[in-house]
């Protein structure tokens, strides 16, 4: 039996982020990714290593889905005018206990809680802070849909 849900991610802020410009100041936005779906924050213009946004992003969820890949990934880039952009670090977020619980109950959220930001060298350079929430939209949705009686026909 699947359910389906929204999960609403608030991208909050980051500290201490590692510039990666030689000139001028970071420019960082985020990639929010779950499975095959991806959002993208706004660029924070000169706010360098600690970048607020205050946005919100929304994702469909399946439950449970075709594999045990219950993370959210958000990838920290610095934005460039004359080059590729810069990978900065990300933060990986484990859903699979707010999505059960949120079945449960009828919903659940994580208050904006801080995430270690890792670089491509798996070091440590800053934090991000993201809020949860899941919602539960709908119950007991099965992988075979039921159209018009068609599965009590006997044809």
């Amino acid at each position: 039996m699947r359910a389906i849900g929204i999960l609403e991610v608030r991208l909050v802020e980051a500290k201490g982020l590692e510039d990666k410009d030689f000139l001028g100041g970071m420019d960082p936005y985020v990639l929010i990714q779950y499975r095959s779906q991806e959002h993208k924050s706004s660029v924070a213009r000169e706010d360098g290593e600690n970048p607020v946004w205050n946005e919100e992003f929304s994702f469909r969820i399946e439950y449970p889905g075709a594999d045990d890949e219950y993370k959210l990934r958000l990838k920290i880039m610095d934005k460039d005018t004359f080059s590729a952009d810069d990978f900065v670090g990300e933060a990986t977020i484990y859903l699979k206990d707010l999505f059960e619980l949120g079945f449960e109950n009828g919903g659940s959220e994580l208050h904006p809680s801080r995430y270690r930001v890792i670089q491509a060298d798996n070091t440590y350079c800053g934090e991000l802070q993201v809020g949860l929430k899941f919602t539960p939209k709908a119950q007991g949705i099965t992988d075979r849909e039921d159209f018009g009686g068609w599965t009590q026909s006997g044809y």
